[in-house]
């Protein structure tokens, strides 16, 4: 049943009319499953809960998506951010949706511009009465473009960061995350990042269905026997044990690609976050050099070994921008 995970920065009157309403925590889930060509195919739509206010929520959807819906009611300083992050995190297909609020006029030109200086050059513009059925076909296509990658990502080493846990009577202790990449099955032996501890995984959910496995893109619940409580919490990493896909950073050194629209240049002595794979890590800026930046982090920040981590620089202050940009050929030091 492949699940194409879509970021949805927008009304939840466009999320419920292209969804059926999931769970809640600080992100909306909204669901559409529907058959083609003798497959249930799924489109899940997560809408991040208090944006602009907190960047968190956007960041952690920006994390899991593919592909990317924006509804604009207005032109603002919110609705750069929206995109600025969206094309750092190189979420290159999707479609800006204008939808003025009462009284509003948007030059549709502008949006183009907007979103071609923010790196979406790719996503389209949509006007006019909104065509619910139009937006789940194109991101149908989106789903076929992507099947291949998904695929080739589906062979690398897990990555399943945890986000809640609980134990669940009758059951036992069950992590709940997104496969970020690889595949985990039932009966799999799978470590828990940073404890070092060792479980066996008992069962396997996706979407209230049990399977016996689980894939890049999926939110599943992993039932673990023979593994202490203690060491789940909310960001730490499911992984195979030996596979290798993950290596921790105490201190990292980095490039920094400046994001569009932004005019803050970071200072030594600063505290940064920064966003990859569900974490949002905290760290100081230690030293500069041009846009070589070096970061000493609050606690262990964990990077992929084969690359692929995309890692977005972050300032909670720096209003109205707090994406600093992206962070590119990060090392660990020491």
């Amino acid at each position: 049943m492949p699940v194409l995970n879509v970021a949805l920065v927008g009304s939840e009157d466009l999320a419920r009319r292209l969804g059926k309403k999931g769970d809640t925590r600080d992100i909306e889930s909204y669901v559409h499953k529907e058959s083609r060509d003798g497959e249930v195919r799924v489109l899940s739509l997560l809408r991040p809960l208090k944006f602009p206010e907190s960047i968190r929520p956007l960041l952690s959807v920006l994390d899991v998506a593919k592909a990317g819906l924006l509804e604009i009611r207005e032109l603002s300083a919110s609705v750069g951010e929206a995109m600025v992050a969206l094309g750092c995190s190189g979420i290159s297909r999707g479609s800006a949706i204008i939808s003025p609020d009462e009284g509003v006029w948007i030059d549709s030109d502008q949006v183009r511009v907007m979103l071609d200086q923010a790196g979406l050059g790719d996503w389209e513009v949509v006007e006019g009465e909104i065509d619910e059925h139009g937006i789940r076909d194109r991101l149908f296509e989106i789903q076929d473009q992507m099947a291949a990658s998904m695929e080739k990502t589906n062979s690398s080493p897990l990555i399943l960061p945890v986000d809640q846990h609980f134990n669940v009577k009758g059951v036992g202790l069950v992590a709940i995350g997104y496969v970020q990449s690889g595949k985990v099955s039932k009966h799999d032996e799978v470590e828990v990042m940073p404890a070092s501890d060792v479980g066996v995984v008992r069962s396997l959910q996706v979407m209230d269905d049990d399977v016996d496995a689980a894939i890049t893109g999926d939110r599943v619940g992993v039932a673990l026997r023979n593994l202490r409580e203690q060491s789940l919490h909310r960001g730490c990493m499911i992984c195979i044990p030996g596979e290798g896909g993950l290596v921790s950073h105490e201190k990292s050194s980095f490039e920094l690609g400046v994001a569009p629209f932004q005019r803050k240049v970071l200072s030594v002595g600063e505290v940064i976050h920064a966003a990859s794979d569900l974490q949002f890590s905290v760290g100081r800026v230690s030293s500069l050099d041009g846009d070589s930046v070096t970061v000493d982090w609050e606690s262990p920040f964990w990077i992929r070994t084969d690359g692929s981590s995309r890692v977005l620089i972050v300032q909670l202050d720096a209003t109205p921008m707090r994406i600093m940009g992206t962070a590119s050929g990060i090392e660990t030091i020491g």
